[in-house]
This record gives C-alpha cells, structure tokens and sequence, in this order.
C-alpha cells in the first residue's frame, strides 16, 4: 500500500523531525523540540486527519507503537510522567505525540506549551540528550521485531 499525500501538508511533504523508524504504515520521529529532549511524535504515513478514519487494524497497528515509544521512553529515561497527545490543529495529518516529562523541565507540571513555569536546566536536558542514541536504538528494535 502506497502512502496517500497532500501537497502543501508539513508531514506529508517531510519526514517532520529526526527518523528514528520508519515503515509502510507510520514512522517515530524525535521532533528536536528545545528544553523537551524527551519528545517524540508517532506520525501516520497516509495523509488522514483523524484517528477515527483508520481502520481497527490500523488503530491498533498505531496503537502499538504508541505503547512501544511510550515503554521506551519510561525504561530508559524515567521520566516522571509521559504526555500522549494528538492535536493537528495546526498540521492536520494524523500524529500523536509522546512526550517524556520531568519534574524540572522549565513548563512541569503544565503542558509543554504553556508558558514557563522555571528557568530551563541545560545540564540536565544535556543528560537526557546523552541517554536518546541506547533509546532509539531500542524503539527502532523493537518496533522492527514487534517486541513491544
């Protein structure tokens, strides 16, 4: 199966971040986002809007990777809670969000949108940074075997 485009929409005329895996069906980027070095988003291969115009099969297809990132994400840089979003307000093209947070990053304990709550931490963003070669490697392994 052939990927749907459009023209003009950012994720499909790109791969939106750094490619850590990718698929027919979906692909996990890290979106290079500054002070969240943690952030990762699971992107869609075809162009659809919305969750609910995936099948079941590939709800769960995507479902799953969700999960694995997620797995990921909390084994290997303990966060103190992960963020799952998807919004496409903006890029309307089926992507979730999955996001590593900590109690010291600079909007904890609001949304990595809001405004922020403390002055960042570079040191410690920089520690995290060092942990995401082990963490992608361990995404990518995983979702390639289907060993979620």
């Amino acid at each position: 199966m052939t990927a749907v485009r459009l023209a003009g929409c950012p994720l499909c005329d790109g791969p939106g971040g750094r490619v850590v895996y990718e698929s027919e069906a979906l692909r996990v980027i890290h979106a290079g986002e500054p002070g969240f070095p943690g952030f990762y988003r699971v992107v869609w291969q075809s162009h659809v809007a919305e969750w609910s115009q995936l099948p079941a099969a590939e709800r769960a297809r995507c479902m799953d990777a969700l999960v694995t990132v997620e797995q990921c994400l909390r084994e290997v840089l303990a966060p103190a809670k992960i963020n799952l979003a998807t919004l496409g307000n903006l890029v309307p093209h089926l992507h979730w969000h999955v996001i590593a947070r900590f109690d010291w990053d600079s909007r904890w304990p609001a949304p990595v949108w809001a405004a922020p709550q403390r002055e960042a931490d570079p040191a410690r963003e920089r520690a995290i940074e060092l942990q995401l070669p082990q963490l992608e490697r361990e995404i990518a392994l995983r979702l390639a075997t289907g060993d979620s």
